[in-house]
């Protein structure tokens, strides 16, 4: 469940990605990093607000941490280093050095699995994709995905969407 201090900190993170953002709808990732950071820093967050901002920082050191560690091809062409992790899932990692026949086994499973997840993903992508780019084709005149998608798809606002939204909240970048 998502807690209170975790919708604000991502309304943070989504107003300065609103207010970023140029007439087409870009901004960079790194201005956004720092402009959340100031705010995070200079705002006067409740120490509830502020500790789920430490939390997340500590998930996002320790993910990242584990994607350092993730097993890779060396250029002895192997793939062991005993101080890669090899993760287990729900959570369990083991050291490389310290995995067992069993331990592979799992990881092995679980690299299939997500393979095969990542791989479906990617199809649902490209035929999105595809999709779109046969409709801009066909409507020349739109520009704008959320134009395409309301003309030639029927897009519309789901409404439990629209009860997540802040009612003062504005959505999509602002004019230039």
């Amino acid at each position: 469940m998502t807690s209170i201090a975790d919708i604000r900190l991502r309304r943070i993170v989504e107003q300065s990605a609103v207010d970023l953002s140029d007439s087409g709808g870009r901004f960079h990732k790194r201005r956004l990093t720092d402009v959340v950071r100031e705010q995070l820093t200079s705002e006067d967050l409740d120490p509830h607000i502020k500790a789920a901002a430490l939390d997340k920082l500590a998930q996002s050191l320790v993910t990242g941490f584990g994607e350092h560690r993730n097993p890779r091809r060396r250029r002895t062409g192997a793939l062991f280093h005993p101080r890669d992790l090899v993760k287990l899932g729900t959570g369990v990692w083991v050291w490389m050095d310290r995995a067992t026949d069993s331990d592979l086994l799992e990881w092995s499973r679980l690299s299939r699995r997500n393979r095969a997840r990542v791989d479906l993903a990617d199809t649902e992508v490209q035929d999105y994709v595809d999709q779109r780019i046969d409709a801009f084709r066909a409507h020349a005149d739109v520009v704008y995905l959320g134009d395409l998608e309301r003309l030639a798809f029927g897009w519309s606002a789901d409404p439990a969407d629209i009860l997540q939204e802040s009612p003062t909240e504005h959505r999509g970048p602002r004019a230039a």
